[in-house]
């Protein structure tokens, strides 16, 4: 199995920017990122593509959030600006390599799972 560790997180001020990241233990087809807030569903931010770095974001995040690979070391960066009080979640970094080559936003497409970071932004 693959490995997946996320690190990064922390507690910001609303506004403020924070970098996530994940690092791998093998190179996958696709990574994503998830973020579960107490109480609630866990919900998609965006997933990269290894092939083409092609990239997909939650409407919630479109322009403020920006995800990036590095192949050379199997890691995903996710940078995260101008964060808001519900952005807090702990955020998950998911991989997989059976969807396909393009990106999905399905949290069941993904069969690798770190254990998350805990992102709080709070004044």
């Amino acid at each position: 199995q693959v490995k997946l560790v996320e690190s990064g997180g922390g507690l910001v001020q609303p506004g403020s920017s924070l970098t996530l990241s994940c690092q791998a233990s093998a190179r996958t087809y696709v990574q994503g990122w998830f973020r579960q807030a107490p109480g609630k569903e866990r919900e998609f931010v965006a997933a990269i593509a290894w092939f083409d770095n092609s990239v997909e974001y939650a409407d919630s995040v479109k322009g403020r959030f920006s995800i990036s690979r590095d192949n050379v070391n199997d890691r995903t960066h996710l940078q995260m600006y101008r964060l808001k009080p519900d952005d807090t979640a702990v955020y998950f970094c998911a991989a997989t390599n059976s969807a396909g080559f393009t990106t999905t936003r399905a949290s069941g497409d993904y069969e690798y799972w770190g254990q998350g970071t805990q992102v709080t932004v709070s004044s």
